[in-house]
């Protein structure tokens, strides 16, 4: 019998974490969110951390992602910066064909198995490859982005994502998650302004109507309230500068360094 003919449980179980990956220790417990809490959080500098930057198109997570790198690089902590779809010339090609808007309505399933095989070689090329050799990975979206847009956005069970997940990455979570939290129709006139429109910034997802919208922003937030040790949501409807310095005492306290407010 051939792979394709297994049912899907047992080609997952086949499939249950064969990748080399740097032992991830337990997390500790969740704050309320005070910036006391944030320091509280137990330094973790002696192992590199896989940190993932979630939310909505239009909510500022790639920005406040390029902002946090530049102020670890200057700080001189070893990191890898990367995004999926994508993050390798393969993951790069199945991005634009997800992404490219002439396809128009595409299933969600079929959405499904393009980033998960994108995210499959992103793991194998980049991401375990960065953190066995120290370095911290920061990376925009990872498979909770997929549980938020094709399991709450489009409607796929996900139960059949965490199937394809075990297939795809051995159900490979982040070490922690950045959140970047703000109403969905903020977001959606953040990410389908006319000013991406004019300059063709605007994909496919960003072209959703304000109930997808919606709807995935429920998703992150329903997918944060069930692991509260790994996510640490972040307002980002205020000052960027406000958010900025959220993110620096986050990720600063996560990686066990002294943050100073506005250092």
């Amino acid at each position: 019998m051939s792979e394709l003919d297994l049912p899907p449980a047992d080609l997952a179980a086949r499939y249950d974490g064969s990748f080399p990956t740097v032992a991830q220790e337990p997390a500790s417990p969740q704050g309320t969110g005070s910036h006391s809490d944030v320091l509280s959080f137990t330094a973790m500098a002696s192992r590199p951390l896989f940190i993932t930057f979630e939310g909505l198109d239009g909510s500022g997570k790639s920005t406040h992602l390029r902002r946090a790198s530049a102020w670890l690089e200057a700080r001189g902590i070893p990191h890898l910066v990367t995004h999926e779809p994508g993050g390798t010339p393969l993951g790069d090609a199945l991005r634009a064909i997800f992404l490219d808007p002439r396809w128009g309505a595409v299933d969600g399933t079929v959405e499904l198995l393009l980033v998960f095989a994108s995210r499959r070689q992103h793991l194998l090329e980049v991401i375990e490859p960065a953190l066995a050799e120290g370095r911290h990975v920061l990376c925009d979206r990872f498979t909770d982005s997929t549980r938020a847009y094709q399991g709450y956005g489009r409607g796929v069970p996900l139960p059949l994502i965490e199937q394809i997940d075990q297939v795809a990455t051995g159900g490979r979570q982040p070490d922690r998650t950045l959140l970047f939290d703000l109403p969905a129709e903020e977001a959606r006139a953040r990410g389908h302004s006319p000013s991406r429109r004019a300059r063709g910034a605007a994909d496919r997802l960003d072209a959703e109507g304000l109930a997808f919208y919606e709807r995935v922003r429920r998703g992150f937030l329903e997918l944060a309230a069930g692991a509260p040790e790994r996510f640490r949501s972040v307002d980002s409807s205020g000052l960027s500068e406000a958010t900025q310095e959220r993110v620096r005492e986050t990720v600063g306290a996560w990686l066990g360094m002294d943050v100073e407010v506005g250092g």
